[in-house]
């Protein structure tokens, strides 16, 4: 709920004019107001004060007619939110933003909520498939947080690295909470080129770029520090990824924490760019040296540097993945490569979408938002979901899943009516309270029949241990959402650095919802690794 009261405040005191673009309502409700001709003249009602505001109304919720504080129970609230939703779309509007407080002095929940609903004009937005989703990673002080927030607002970072504080919004202080965004930056680009944002501590300018953009771009920030790595792998293993982005200083060079980085997003079969920051800070022979030792680095895993400075962006993105590795020089201070970054980004297909599939999201994390619910946040693996759908939720810890309904979507501060695989979402689900929902569940259709897996099969390569792994090692394993400790049981009793292997894992507390074919890595102390599952050995109890 938000703390501020003075918009509320201004709301009401401009009252319910005749001409004017506020409207006061105490609740509406399925039964009274979408039937028997009402909805209808309350349709009538939200164009005229849509109109009246140029394409903006303020619906104050929880008030008496002549603006008296009233507040509502949250669930009359939530259904006051559906209705109200349904007469906007009727009105080809949609309901752009939300806030509550507190009906009382906003001391105490109890006195019920009010709300202040900002309605805009137009259908809410639909969305194309021409959405990338790029990871980014790389040792803490390298400029990856600054790179984005450079290229995402297209301004030149001050040199104290200013532009990455475009990127420090955590989801946990969004005071409205409605929407769930996983990455911290969003740009795009229309046939006039770069959409960016202008301020993006405004929420309402990362829907404006959502809405304006032909094609989008979505940062996922990862952490760069080595003792928050497993922040980093669940980042990268996390969302439906299509690039990795991997930065390198030049006045620092690839470290360890580089390297472990790189093989993590090269063990998920990432395409990836390497991009040298901080080029203005050093000259041209160290810049040199630092592409030198990044090019190293790529041979020493198989993998085949690509110069974008000799080679071009179109050769960079023509040859990318497939062993080949573009790497460019950048600068946020001069904006040095940001044109070519651009360029690439502008350019680079759309990997695989999976939209043809079943629904299916792996939940990154949960809201309790005042009048909606519980809301899940994730990335969409595969096919679509639209408002209203019907779900199933899970596996709870005894197996089961739970039946849930989508009460709306919304992606980057944007409702939405539908969304489809790659899309960075926040879904408001009715039937469940936020306490019974976890990270590593998954969001299924209801009329599949999802299979708990507490044991697995799977195909694994040991990157660094200190010794060898052998039967009832204990690691943490990063698949999909998923971060879980599990004992490994491998083929044979044991796997010695560098070897690859079968081993059958089993996690030690909880069942989850895995499949053949998935990527995961594992980590222990200072052992790390990666596998693919390939088959399911053991299940638990079914769905209700």
């Amino acid at each position: 709920m938000s703390a501020d009261r003075a918009p509320l405040r201004r709301a009401i005191r401009r009252g319910e004019e005749e001409g004017g673009n506020v409207e006061f309502k105490t609740r509406l409700t399925r039964d009274v107001h979408l039937g028997d001709g009402r909805m209808e003249s309350l349709v009538a009602q939200l164009r005229h004060r849509v109109l009246s505001g140029d394409g903006e109304a303020l619906y104050v919720v929880g008030v008496t007619d002549d603006g008296g504080v009233a507040g509502i129970a949250p669930e009359a609230f939530s259904e006051t939110m559906d209705v109200l939703s349904l007469l906007a779309e009727e009105a080809d509007a949609h309901i752009e933003d939300v806030e509550t407080w507190s009906g009382g002095d906003g001391s105490a929940d109890e006195d019920g909520l009010v709300g202040l609903v900002e309605i805009r004009e137009g259908a809410m937005l639909e969305t194309n498939d021409e959405h990338i989703v790029v990871g980014t990673a790389g040792h803490v002080d390298h400029g990856k947080s600054t790179l984005v927030g450079s290229l995402v607002t297209g301004q030149a970072d001050d040199g104290e690295g200013g532009t990455r504080s475009f990127l420090d919004v955590q989801p946990h202080e969004m005071e409205r909470g409605l929407s769930a965004d996983l990455s911290y930056a969003v740009y795009g680009f229309d046939d006039d080129g770069p959409v960016r944002m202008d301020n993006p501590h405004r929420k309402s300018d990362r829907a404006r770029v959502v809405r304006e953009a032909d094609r989008l771009v979505s940062f996922v920030d990862t952490v760069g520090h080595e003792p928050w790595l497993r922040t980093t792998i669940r980042g990268l293993v996390g969302q439906k990824l299509d690039y990795g982005l991997l930065t390198v200083a030049a006045d620092d060079g690839p470290t360890k924490t580089t390297r472990e980085h790189l093989g993590i997003l090269l063990a998920t079969d990432l395409p990836t760019v390497v991009a040298v920051t901080k080029v203005d800070a050093v000259d041209a022979d160290r810049i040199e040296a630092v592409e030198r030792e990044v090019e190293r680095m790529l041979r020493d895993v198989g993998k085949t540097p690509l110069r974008v400075d000799r080679h071009g962006v179109a050769t960079a993105v023509e040859e990318i993945g497939d062993g080949v590795v573009p790497v460019l020089r950048t600068s946020a201070v001069t904006e040095r490569g940001l044109g070519e970054l651009d360029r690439l980004f502008e350019a680079l297909p759309k990997r695989s979408n999976d939209a043809d599939g079943r629904f299916r999201m792996y939940i990154d994390r949960t809201y309790d938002v005042k009048g909606v619910g519980a809301v899940a946040s994730g990335t969409i693996r595969s096919g679509e979901v639209e408002a209203g759908d019907e779900l199933l939720v899970g596996p709870m810890p005894d197996g089961r899943f739970r039946e849930v309904e989508v009460r709306s979507i919304e992606m980057h501060y944007h409702r939405v009516e539908a969304a489809r695989a790659g899309r960075i979402v926040g879904i408001a689900l009715k039937g469940i309270d936020e306490s019974e929902i976890n990270r590593g569940m998954a969001l299924v259709p209801r009329d599949t029949d999802p299979t708990p897996v507490r044991e697995f099969e799977a195909e694994v390569v040991v990157l660094n241990h200190p010794t060898s792994i052998r039967d009832g090692y204990e690691p943490v394993v990063h698949l999909e959402t998923v971060s879980e400790a599990v004992v490994f049981h491998p083929d044979g009793g044991q796997l010695l650095p560098g070897d690859s292997g079968d081993a059958t894992v089993e996690f030690k507390f909880h069942p989850y919802l895995v499949e053949e074919g998935q990527r995961f890595v594992f980590r222990e102390g200072q052992s790390k690794g990666v596998g693919t599952v390939t088959g399911i050995e053991r299940t638990a109890d079914r769905s209700e």
